[in-house]
Order: C-alpha cells, then sequence, then structure tokens
C-alpha cells in the first residue's frame, strides 16, 4: 500500500469499523466518510498485505483467518495512538480515558473493586472496566490494557509487577473428614474426592512442599471440575471434597470452622501474585496513574496477608 504511515492508520480504522458495524456502508456513515472512500481503503490494505481480510456478502461481512488478525492487531494500534494523543493535548496531571483491567474474580470483587472508589474520585476523568476473568486473558486480542495473574510467570514479552505473595492451601468441611477421613501425606488425596479448579476438566496438578526449591506435583483427579473459586468454596462446604484455594479466601470459613485446614507442614511456597500490563502502556499517563495508585494501596490490604499460621 503506497502511502503514509498516516494513510495506513486511516485505511486501519476504516476496516475496524467497518468489522465492528457490520457493513462498509455504515462505517462510511460513522466515520463520516464516502463508501467508495472506505471500500478503496480495505482493497489498498488486501493489497499492502497480500492477503483477503473480508469476506463480503449481500448481507454482511466475514473476517478471514489473516482479517481476524490484522483486527485485533490495528484495535490495539489504534488504541494505543489515541493514548498517545491524550498524553499530549492534555494535562498530564490529570490522566484521562478508560482502562480495561482483568482480575480473578474474587480477588476483583472483594479487593480490587472497592479500591475503584477512591481510585475514580482521585481521577475524575478516567473511567475504569473491570473484568472478572478467571483464566489467563490474551491481553493484545482482547484489548486489556491491565491484568492481575495469580502464580508462576512464564516467558512473557509482558511487562510484570509484582504484588504480593498467596499461599495455597487444601481445605476441607469436618462433615466431609468425619466421612472420609483426613489424608495425611498429599499421596492420600488420590483416595478423596478432590474440586479442582480448571477451565479444561482432565487432571490438574497440585504443588506441596518436599525440601526441594520447586516442590512435588501431585497429580489430581477430581470428580468434581469448575471454573469459578467461589463455587469450589461453596461445594466444599456442603462437604463434596477437598478444595485447593487461596488462604485468604477461605479466612472466615476457618476461623468459623466451617472448613478445616490439611496438610499444613506440606503446603507449597507461597505463589506470587503480578500486575501485567503490556511494555507500550508504560509511557501512557492512564496507565502510569493506575499502577502507582494499585501499588501504593496494597500494601494498606489486610485482606491477601495470611490469616494465621494455623488453624
Amino acid at each position: 500500500m503506497e502511502g503514509s504511515s498516516l494513510d495506513q492508520l486511516a485505511a486501519m480504522a476504516a476496516f475496524v469499523r467497518a468489522v465492528e458495524s457490520g457493513s462498509l456502508s455504515a462505517a462510511a456513515r460513522s466515520l463520516p466518510s464516502s463508501l467508495t472512500s472506505v471500500s478503496r481503503q480495505i482493497s489498498a490494505l488486501e493489497e499492502h498485505f497480500g492477503t483477503r481480510l473480508l469476506l463480503r456478502t449481500t448481507r454482511q461481512l466475514a473476517l478471514t483467518d489473516d482479517g481476524r488478525i490484522l483486527y485485533e492487531r490495528a484495535k490495539s494500534i489504534l488504541g494505543e495512538v489515541r493514548e498517545i494523543e491524550a498524553a499530549l493535548s492534555r494535562d498530564p496531571h490529570q490522566p484521562s480515558g478508560r482502562i480495561r483491567v482483568s482480575s480473578p474474580s474474587l480477588i476483583g470483587r472483594l479487593v480490587i473493586a472497592p479500591l475503584l472508589v477512591e481510585f475514580l474520585r482521585r481521577y475524575p476523568a478516567l473511567s475504569v472496566d473491570l473484568l472478572l476473568i478467571d483464566r489467563a486473558v490474551d491481553m493484545v486480542e482482547e484489548d486489556i490494557h491491565l491484568a492481575i495473574r495469580i502464580g508462576r510467570l512464564r516467558d512473557s514479552q509482558l511487562v510484570a509487577r509484582k504484588l504480593t505473595d498467596l499461599q495455597m492451601i487444601v481445605c476441607a468441611s469436618p462433615d466431609y473428614l468425619a466421612r472420609r477421613g483426613a489424608p495425611r501425606t498429599p499421596d492420600d488425596l488420590a483416595r478423596h474426592d478432590c474440586l479442582v479448579f480448571s477451565d479444561s476438566p482432565g487432571s490438574a496438578d497440585w504443588r506441596f512442599a518436599d525440601g526441594s526449591k520447586t516442590g512435588r506435583k501431585i497429580r489430581i483427579s477430581g470428580r468434581l471440575w469448575m471454573n469459578s473459586l467461589d463455587a469450589l468454596v461453596s461445594a466444599a462446604r456442603e462437604g463434596a471434597g477437598i478444595v485447593r484455594v487461596p488462604s485468604w479466601q477461605v479466612q472466615s470459613d476457618l476461623a468459623d470452622g466451617r472448613l478445616t485446614r490439611l496438610l499444613i507442614d506440606q503446603e507449597p511456597a507461597p505463589t506470587p501474585l503480578h500486575l501485567m500490563l503490556q511494555p507500550s502502556r508504560l509511557a501512557s499517563p492512564k496507565i502510569r496513574a493506575f499502577v502507582d495508585y494499585l501499588v501504593e494501596r496494597w500494601g494498606k490490604i489486610d485482606a491477601l496477608r495470611p490469616p494465621f499460621a494455623d488453624s
């Protein structure tokens, strides 16, 4: 595609608008532009990349596989351009715009959401989309600015800021333990009903301490699988089996005797909790404001500190 980088950005904007509005004519009306101009820009993109991006029918547009790749990347690029424009045209001391944050559901509900009240009061020109998602999101494809993740980080091009450590524990209700007995070693879990957190039922690994640096993995093939930690804890309270969760999530259940902590001497090393972001977002005033605020407030949070050494 011949022309300037600005021409290419305009073509990408027309392409994204066509996908989101469902037709070239709707994209032309919303830009505003002419139908001929929008069609020409998308054709130029297809010629530049040497591939078909859209399948045009009489009623709707459909993305090809290559078109979907460009759509997700173009959305991200255009978002970054808007952030640059905002940073250069507005008071840097008053960040503005929208921030999309993903978090595990329970941490988001109990910890992050309450913190947003003061954050939004402090920055009146900002708004926040908090997405409670119990899985690792694709930050580029899903247009997520910041993500809170539990667990060891794999090799990644994302920037990570450690917030705290979480202690993973196993526990069960007194009713379940009265019926089935308490496991004395991690190997005993093979004879118990385990409640497993996963999006894909099958088998899972629970890690326990064994004196080594990395610990020991125990293969778990539970009878009940869920993709909600809240639901798993509820099932454990009702005597459905043994659950593995962060200790702070069941603090009140342990204190009130609704759940009993198991295998305490063999609990693994704490699991880190990180705030993740794309390197390209580091220069954004609104992202810096959110990161600085969250780190500032995190040290004052009691919810994620170990509730007690024993139960």
